[in-house]
């Protein structure tokens, strides 16, 4: 019999389906999968089809919640203008009811719930809006009076866990990387397209960014196990941790081990708005799909929302270098989770992984 039952909302993004390889491999655990789409990969999970947008169906899917003792919650919804949406009040409620609805179902059910992880990030900190205060503390933000929804879904956990034998814990990891399909915010699509376009014409990668940032990334695999990590420990009883890689780069500086990963060479700095661009591609893409036998979709349903991901990410249109955008990991390690990537190689693994799987050719 398993140890433990965990309950992955989510399933098919960037950080769910890096949860469900993790739990999945962690062996005595059972997992459940919860997202409308099948992920690509289950990893021994079994899957729920469910909009935890709709109340009835969450109701409908309480009996597979029955026993959970883990709930990773990372589920989403992003608006049609990805960046805009991040204040925006229709986005903000979804996102509040989408988690009231799953806990409505899953808490009566699981009567041995040990643990609910949520995620937010650095727009906790309000690195869309302002520059961050260097380095970002956790429980220092400044942030609380911008339109925000982990607020809403931190503050609905905080009152439901009162009382209760269950404990929370919330990540905020910086840029996460990763492999997904049709994510809002997964960077590994979007520019695999662009090189993937750029090589088709034996160019070499140029960089479609604008001026520099010093910034942090997170491999998405190391995210997944400290969230795993947090699931267990005392030390993260109803906690926020800030979780990175553990380094900073700028992607000016990185852009060499990407077009390395991609057999290209490195270009110049050439700006271009991904988003903008990329209707031109569409047909292109098809058509190197069917001569690369690739598994992606068709480009729209492979990228989603993630070309504005990547425009800005990497400030396509600024021309003066930016304020860094750096949080501190020093609470995370104090409490015991010392786990570093060097950042380099994280953008090497995800590219060759994304071609050794025929996501890109």
């Amino acid at each position: 019999m398993a140890d433990k039952k965990v309950v992955v909302a989510g399933a098919t993004g960037l950080v769910g389906n890096a949860a469900l390889r993790h739990f999945g491999g962690s062996g005595g655990c059972e997992v459940v999968a919860l997202s409308r789409r099948m992920p690509r990969n289950l990893y021994g999970a079994r899957h729920v089809q469910v909009d935890l947008a709709n109340p009835a169906q969450c109701a409908r899917a309480s009996a597979e919640l029955q026993g959970a003792t883990h709930l990773v919650y990372a589920a989403l919804y992003e608006g049609p203008n990805l960046v805009d949406g991040w204040r925006d009040q229709n986005q903000i409620r979804t996102n509040d009811a989408m988690l009231r609805n799953l806990m409505a179902a899953l808490e009566p059910v699981a009567p041995s719930l040990k643990h609910v992880a949520l995620l937010q990030g650095t727009k906790a900190y309000g690195v869309h809006v302002r520059p961050l205060t260097v380095p970002a503390r956790e429980g220092r933000s400044e942030m609380y009076e911008q339109p925000n929804f982990y607020w809403t879904q931190e503050n609905f956990v905080r009152e439901l866990q009162q009382g209760k034998a269950w404990h929370w814990s919330i990540l905020q990891p910086v840029l996460i990387v990763g492999e997904a399909m049709g994510g809002a915010m997964d960077l590994i699509p979007p520019l695999g397209v662009y090189a993937t376009m750029l090589r088709e014409q034996g160019k070499a990668l140029d960089y479609p960014g604008g001026a520099a940032r010093v910034s942090q990334a997170v491999d998405v695999d190391l995210l997944a196990r400290a969230i795993g990590w947090a699931g267990e420990v005392d030390a993260a009883r109803n906690e926020a941790f800030n979780v990175t890689n553990g380094d900073v780069f700028t992607w000016e500086n990185v852009w060499p081990a990407i077009a390395e990963a991609l057999d290209m060479k490195p270009g110049g700095a050439v700006p271009l708005s991904l988003a903008a661009t990329y209707p031109q591609w569409i047909t292109p893409w098809d058509v190197l799909r069917q001569k690369h036998d690739l598994i992606s979709a068709g480009l729209e349903a492979f990228v989603g929302l993630s070309f504005q991901y990547a425009d800005f990410s990497m400030r396509y249109g600024q021309t003066q270098p930016g304020p860094p955008s750096i949080v501190s990991t020093v609470k995370i390690n104090k409490a015991g989770f010392t786990e570093m990537m060097d950042t380099e190689d994280m953008f090497r693994k995800w590219f060759r992984q994304a071609r050794s799987s025929r996501l890109l050719p």
